[in-house]
C-alpha cells in the first residue's frame, strides 16, 4: 500500500495521477486528506481517502495503518517555519509507530553554503526534517526538489507583457527551475520502483537561467520587447507597498529574490531527466506555453 500525504494539493494529487498512469491499482493507493469535502475527485478514481492532520498524532497513526510506502509532501503551513518541521516530525513518528517501511520526503534543493542564504530558515526546516527521517530507522528517500517553474509568473506579475518590464531584485542570479508536475512524476517513479532506499536525489533541471534569460524568452514569444531591471531591495519593497501588497507577501517576494541573487538554487542535475526518461520541461518551453496567448493578443491589436 502506498499513501500520499497532501493528496488534494498540487504535488500530491499529481503524484497519485502518475501512480495510476504507471499501472498501480487504485486499490493500492491511499490519499491522506484533512478535508473529505475536497477529496471527491480522488474517490472518483477509486482511491481510498483517510483523514489525517500533520498536527494530530493519533489521526496520523490511524491513517497510516497497513501502509508500506509513504510520500511525505512537505507541509505548506503558512505560519512559523517551525510548524513545518514539527509537522514533518509528527508524520515520521506516526509512520514508525504504524510500521511504515519506507518514507519518500519532498525536500528542497540545497547548496553547501545555504546557511548564508536569504532562505536559510526555510532550508533549516528541511535540514532538520531530513536528519530526523534519516535517524528514524525507517528506510527513506529524500528528494531535494528544485524551485518550481510555476513560480515564475508569480515573480513576474500579471501585467509583465503589458508593462514591458520585469522588476525583481534577483540581479543576475540563476536558478534551475523545474515543473512541479514532473517532480510529482519522479516521486511516483520512486514509489513504484525498487532500489531507492536510503538515497538522496537532487531533482532539478539540467540548466539554470537568470531573469535576463527569462525576459529574452518572453520577448521572443510575444514579439514585444521585455526588459529586466533589478532594483535595490528597499526600492522594490517600497514599490510593492505603494501598490497595497500586504507586508507578508512583500517579505516573501524579497526573500526569494535575494536568495535567487545569491545563486542559492543554481544547481543543475541530470537525475530528474533519468527518472523521467526524457529532458525536463525547460524555462523556454514553459514561457512559450504561458505567454503564447499574449502574443496572439498583441497581434490582434496591431
Amino acid at each position: 500500500m502506498i499513501l500520499v500525504t497532501g493528496a488534494t494539493g498540487q504535488l500530491g494529487s499529481k503524484a497519485i495521477d502518475h501512480l495510476l498512469k504507471r499501472g498501480i491499482a487504485s486499490s493500492e493507493i491511499i490519499a491522506l486528506v484533512r478535508d473529505t469535502a475536497k477529496s471527491e475527485a480522488l474517490r472518483g478514481k477509486g482511491v481510498e481517502t483517510r483523514v489525517g492532520d500533520y498536527a494530530n498524532d493519533d489521526s496520523l497513526v490511524q491513517a497510516f495503518s497497513g501502509v508500506d510506502k509513504l510520500l511525505l509532501v512537505s507541509s505548506n503551513d503558512r505560519q512559523a517555519i517551525e510548524n513545518r518541521t514539527a509537522h514533518h516530525i509528527n508524520v515520521i513518528k506516526a509512520a514508525k509507530e504504524a510500521n511504515v517501511k519506507h518514507i519518500v520526503y519532498t525536500s528542497f534543493v540545497r547548496k553547501p553554503d545555504f546557511e548564508n542564504s536569504a532562505i536559510s530558515v526555510f532550508q533549516n526546516s528541511h535540514v532538520e526534517s531530513e536528519a530526523f527521517l534519516i535517524n528514524s530507522g525507517i528506510d527513506y528517500t529524500i528528494l531535494q526538489n528544485g524551485i518550481y517553474l510555476e513560480m515564475l509568473p508569480v515573480f513576474l506579475g500579471e501585467k509583465v507583457v503589458e508593462k514591458g518590464t520585469i522588476l525583481f531584485p534577483a540581479r543576475n542570479g540563476k536558478a534551475s527551475y523545474v515543473l512541479r508536475e514532473e517532480l510529482a512524476e519522479a516521486a511516483a517513479h520512486i514509489l513504484a520502483t525498487d532500489g531507492h532506499q536510503n538515497k538522496l536525489y537532487q531533482l532539478t533541471n539540467t540548466a539554470s537561467v537568470s531573469f535576463y534569460d527569462i525576459a529574452t524568452e518572453i520577448t521572443n514569444v510575444t514579439g514585444k520587447e521585455i526588459s529586466y531591471q533589478s532594483p535595490p531591495v528597499e526600492e522594490f519593497e517600497s514599490m510593492l507597498k505603494s501598490f497595497g501588497v500586504p507586508d507578508q507577501y512583500i517579505g516573501m517576494f524579497s526573500m526569494w529574490a535575494v536568495a535567487l541573487s545569491q545563486n542559492t538554487m543554481d544547481a543543475d542535475d541530470s537525475t530528474l531527466e533519468q527518472f523521467l526518461g526524457r529532458k525536463p520541461t525547460t524555462m523556454k518551453q514553459f514561457i512559450d506555453q504561458v505567454y503564447a496567448n499574449a502574443h496572439s493578443e498583441i497581434i490582434s491589436q496591431v
